[in-house]
Formats: C-alpha cells, sequence, structure tokens
C-alpha cells in the first residue's frame, strides 16, 4: 500500500478510505499486505483528481462507479449491434 500511495502521491489512508467507499477491493498478500492492480491505481487516480477538483470522495467513487459502468454497457450495446447489423453486402460480379 505505501508503495502504490507514493507512486499516485496520496497518503495510505486515501488509499483505505477508497476501499472502504467499495470503489474496488484490492487482493491481499500472503502476509495481508493490499496489492493494487494497474486498474485500481488508474481508478484511484481519477478518484484522487476528482476529490483535489472539490468533489466529496464518496460522490467521487460513485461518479467513477457510474462511468465504469457506462463504458461497460456502451461496450455491450456495440456488441450486439455488431451481432443483429449484417455486414455489408459485398459485389458478387466479376468482370
Amino acid at each position: 500500500m505505501g508503495r502504490a500511495a507514493e507512486i499516485l502521491g496520496v497518503t495510505p489512508g486515501f488509499l483505505r478510505s477508497l476501499d472502504a467507499a467499495r470503489l474496488f477491493v484490492p487482493q491481499r498478500s500472503a502476509g495481508g499486505h493490499r496489492r493494487y492492480s494497474r486498474y485500481q491505481l488508474r481508478l484511484a487516480q481519477r478518484a484522487r483528481d476528482l476529490v483535489d477538483q472539490g468533489t466529496a470522495l464518496d460522490a467521487a467513487c460513485r461518479i467513477i462507479i457510474l462511468e465504469d459502468q457506462l463504458t461497460e454497457a456502451q461496450r455491450i450495446n456495440t456488441q450486439l449491434r455488431q451481432r443483429i447489423t449484417p455486414p455489408p453486402e459485398q459485389d458478387t460480379e466479376q468482370g
């Protein structure tokens, strides 16, 4: 956790607060230390940016969760559209 906090320029307490707010749940090492994925570090950086702009921590976490859900919904929507939209017809005439 200390290294992750150092990388992000935040306190370990800030990372613990993100865990408590359920923005993400870090993996644990055999010794019980929190381990963060790159994705989780990106979320933590986004939370820090929002908090630095004056957004309350709980609101920042909710914004990030909703943004993530929207991105996933858009990805699924795109996949479904590709399934139901036939590919453009190709010219089968040979000259």
